[in-house]
């Protein structure tokens, strides 16, 4: 229990409630998937829901059976009664913050930019901190500023309304001077249904293979120590707060780097811990490949042993072999790639001033 990370739950619970509602076709809030996911990222000792709760008197009961602590907000007016939610949660979590030294990580739950203010003093005071936020409602400033943010439309255990909602919409408009925009309506609606079954997630997992390469190359490249799967997850979720591999496809994290291992965007070994492997990106094999290839390609087009310009040289490349990607093999750029290649001994690479570009000589 001691290694376990103590949990401080504040619900801005008018934020949530509203945004549910508005962003998932009436739906009622449910705080059950939220209290599950926070389970498995440690105890939580510290619920709170800050609320005119005369507004929401059908969700205290819901709460109340998952001992959530409800703070009341005296009824008030407008704006003012936001604001008066808003500032007596920041007031009570940067008082815990400095009260109890074992709370290690923060919750807020709500998608308001307001909060963060908050966040930032929590983690300068050595705080991890999780938002969560309904996707619709959510402002754009608030997950880059938190370790975690999770969107509770996309928790284990929420329904997904919206779909049906709007197909719903067209029903409840049975005139006649109404039926022309339905057509509208529903035609792309399906599309978009279609599209996460076809080509988008294959498209995401692509997408995916990339981000992890390059942070696998960039963890290597600095010199601290063995890369394992807890702190390659970790840094993934510095760069994307949102992250979470069920995004993908995927049930956990390992399944996820196992599919990459399977195909050669990263290779697993025993790690340091029992099921914390070691992820490194492959030193050979595709790397030598693709080394080979570019100087096999720098070899035909410079035939009679002038050099080859990299400008349009990646196309050259990707008519040989329509599926490379320097950044699968961890390199952020083309012209890093090429660097690679010619530190290696495949390629001669200099710039020349008189061509403004990089020329390439294949070697041996």
């Amino acid at each position: 229990m001691d290694q376990e990370d103590r949990i401080a739950l504040f619900l801005d619970y008018e934020n949530l409630a509203l945004g549910a509602r508005d962003h998932r076709g009436g739906a009622a809030f449910d705080f059950r998937p939220i209290a599950d996911a926070l389970a498995e990222r440690g105890r939580v000792v510290v619920r709170r829901a800050y609320a005119d709760w005369s507004y929401f008197d059908e969700d205290r009961r819901m709460l109340t059976r998952s001992h959530v602590e409800l703070i009341e907000i005296p009824q008030r007016m407008g704006a003012s009664r936001k604001n008066a939610a808003d500032i007596k949660m920041a007031v009570d979590a940067i008082e815990l913050a400095f009260e109890r030294d074992y709370i290690s990580t923060f919750v807020i739950c709500s998608g308001d930019s307001d909060f963060t203010p908050l966040v930032h003093k929590l983690r300068e005071l050595n705080k991890r901190v999780i938002g969560v936020g309904v996707e619709g409602s959510t402002s754009a400033l608030l997950p880059p500023a938190c370790d975690e943010f999770l969107y509770y439309d996309r928790l284990e255990g929420v329904d997904i309304p919206p779909t049906s909602s709007r197909r719903g919409r067209p029903v409840r408009q049975p005139g006649q001077d109404q039926r022309a925009p339905e057509p509208e309506r529903e035609q792309p609606e399906p599309e978009v249904e279609r599209r996460p079954a076809g080509e988008e997630p294959d498209r995401d997992v692509d997408a995916l293979a990339v981000l992890v390469a390059q942070t696998v190359a960039g963890l290597q490249g600095s010199a601290s120590g063995e890369v394992t799967a807890s702190r390659l997850k970790r840094t993934l979720l510095r760069k994307d707060p949102t992250f979470s591999e069920s995004d993908y496809g995927f049930r956990t994290f390992g399944e996820l780097l196992r599919h990459l291992a399977g195909h050669n965007v990263i290779e697993l070994a025993e790690g340091p811990a029992k099921g914390d492997p070691e992820v490194s990106l492959p030193e050979h094999g595709d790397r030598e490949v693709a080394f080979g290839l570019l100087r096999g390609v720098v070899a035909d087009l410079g035939s009679s042993g002038n050099p080859v310009a990299l400008s349009g040289l990646k196309n050259q490349l990707r008519r040989a072999r329509p599926d490379f990607s320097e950044k699968k093999l961890g390199y952020r750029s083309f012209l890093q790639f090429c660097k690679a290649a010619a530190t290696g001994g495949a390629v001669d690479l200099r710039w020349s001033p008189e061509a403004d570009d990089y020329l390439l000589t294949a070697q041996g």
